[in-house]
C-alpha cells in the first residue's frame, strides 16, 4: 500500500526573506497569490495536514473549508529551528557568522546553528510524522504543507542525494512537489 503525498511550500511571508525557522510569520498577499497558484487544478484529496505555524496552517484552513475536506496540525512538519539565527538573512550571517554559515551549507548535517536544532533530530522527526502519516492512510492523497527546510529532506531522501547536499534541493514559495511513500521508501512523482 501506498500513501500519494502532494507537496506545497507555504508563500512569501511578511518578514521577507532570512531563515524563518519557528517564527510565527503570516503571509503577504502575493504569498497566498502563491499558494493558491500552487494548488491550482491540483487534488483531488482525502486529507489536508499541515504545519501548525500560521504561514502554511492558515492558507491550510482555508483551503480545507472550501474544499470541506479534513486538515490535520502537526507539529512534527514545522522548520528546523535555526536558533540565534531566526529571523537573519543569510547576507547578515556573512558578515557575523561566516564561518558557521559556510560550515552549515557544505555539511547541515554536520554543524548546528548556534542554539539551533541539528538537522539530525529534525530529520527524525519530520519523518516521524511522515511515517505516522503513512501508518494512519494508507492509499490515500494527502496535500501536506509546509516549510523549504521539510521539502528539501524529503526531497532529498527521494532522490536519493547524500545528506551534504541537502541545501542543494531547490523549493521556492509556493512550490509544489509530489512523492509516493510506501514501507519506509519515497519516491518523487514526474
Amino acid at each position: 500500500m501506498t500513501l500519494r503525498l502532494d507537496l506545497l511550500r507555504h508563500g512569501e511571508t511578511e518578514s521577507g526573506g532570512g531563515l524563518r525557522g519557528s517564527l510565527d510569520d503570516a503571509l503577504t498577499e502575493r504569498g497566498w497569490q502563491q499558494m493558491h497558484a500552487g494548488v491550482e487544478g491540483r487534488g483531488p484529496w482525502d486529507l489536508v495536514v499541515s504545519s501548525p505555524l500560521q504561514r502554511c496552517a492558515s492558507f491550510a484552513e482555508q483551503l480545507t473549508a472550501r474544499l470541506q475536506l479534513p486538515l490535520l496540525l502537526e507539529p512534527g512538519l514545522k522548520e528546523l529551528h535555526f536558533g540565534d539565527w531566526e529571523g537573519r538573512s543569510t547576507v547578515a550571517l556573512m558578515q557575523t557568522d561566516a564561518e558557521g554559515l559556510g560550515r552549515f551549507w557544505s555539511d547541515p548535517y554536520g554543524f548546528t546553528p548556534p542554539g539551533g536544532e541539528p538537522v539530525e533530530r529534525f530529520s527524525q522527526r519530520v519523518l516521524a510524522a511522515i511515517d505516522s502519516l503513512y501508518q494512519a492512510h494508507p492509499g490515500r492523497r494527502v496535500l501536506l504543507i509546509s516549510h523549504g527546510g521539510v521539502m528539501r529532506l524529503l526531497l532529498a531522501r527521494a532522490r536519493g542525494l547524500p545528506r551534504e547536499q541537502l541545501l542543494s534541493v531547490e523549493v521556492g514559495h509556493g512550490a509544489w512537489f509530489g512523492l509516493t511513500v510506501a514501507a519506509g521508501r519515497m519516491s518523487e512523482e514526474g
